[in-house]
């Protein structure tokens, strides 16, 4: 008889893995931005152009009604100025956080793509209408100081700080949206009709202190008010606001950025599903 010897155990056989595509994420990201940019702006005569006109058609209005009623605005003397450093926080806001609140429904078909995230999709609408705004920005409030007798002072740390805010400001609420406006349809609609009057209450055709205290001390919560004054402390050397509290409006960016990231990883899943 022969002895035959064992053969030698054989290891488990590991699944094979795909290798990992490096910068997945940023690669999505750009070409989610520039899917963007291909329908929202390359679909309309005009394009970009339309961006710069509506705030500038907008200010201009203003301009013209206001100044057959007053002599001169509420701080310094060019008003489209006054009105500039109120309008675009706000468009910016408007804009900004709508885009998000819509991304998880309007990328929908990517999403089931294993290397498109929602927090991709979400960035990408961030990152390009934020850039947007702000190039559109510069150029109306730069046009305002060039075109105009404006005796203003503008200190860019202060601007650069309220467009930061507002932008932390639209990205926590849009993020926030983003959930609820998928989760409860009817919100979306409610959110419609409250954000109307805020065009009339955020402080774009008045100052603050001119509200009021009885009054005042409700406006104050509207976070916008806060980003609106500290735009205009940055153009008016001579305009203190003193009722401008940055923490507070990072209070409200921060809390609903969070909660909204937090329903959002948990059930974007469903909310894809059932949308």
């Amino acid at each position: 008889m022969t002895s035959t010897t064992p053969p030698p155990p054989q290891r488990p056989l590991r699944p094979v893995r795909s290798p990992r595509r490096s910068f997945a994420s940023l690669r999505a990201i750009v070409a989610l931005i520039l899917r963007e940019m291909s329908t929202t702006y390359g679909r309309s005569p005009g394009g970009y152009l339309w961006a710069i006109l509506e705030p500038a058609a907008g200010i201009a209005l203003l301009s013209l009604v206001f100044s057959a009623a007053f002599r001169s605005p509420p701080l310094g003397i060019s008003f489209p100025t006054f009105y500039a450093t109120g309008m675009m926080p706000f468009m910016m806001f408007n804009s900004v956080h709508g885009k998000l609140a819509t991304a998880l429904l309007y990328s929908k078909p990517l999403l089931a793509y294993p290397t498109v995230t929602f927090l991709d999709a979400m960035l990408a609408r961030f990152i390009l209408n934020t850039m947007t705004y702000l190039l559109v920005s510069y150029l109306v409030l730069g046009g305002c100081l060039m075109a105009f007798e404006t005796r203003t002072t503008p200190d860019l740390v202060t601007i650069i700080e309220a467009f930061t805010l507002v932008s932390v400001l639209a990205l926590g609420v849009g993020v926030l949206n983003c959930y609820l406006f998928t989760r409860v349809p009817i919100w979306h609609r409610a959110w419609g009709i409250l954000m109307r009057p805020m065009f009339i209450i955020s402080g774009i055709f008045f100052l603050f202190e001119s509200i009021p205290e009885a009054y005042g001390q409700f406006l104050w919560f509207n976070p916008l008010v806060h980003v609106i004054g500290l735009m205009r402390r940055g153009f008016y050397g001579s305009y203190d606001a003193p009722y401008v509290s940055e923490l507070y409006v990072l209070l409200v960016s921060l809390t609903c950025l969070t909660l909204g990231l937090v329903l959002l990883r948990r059930h974007h899943r469903d909310l894809l599903t059932n949308s």
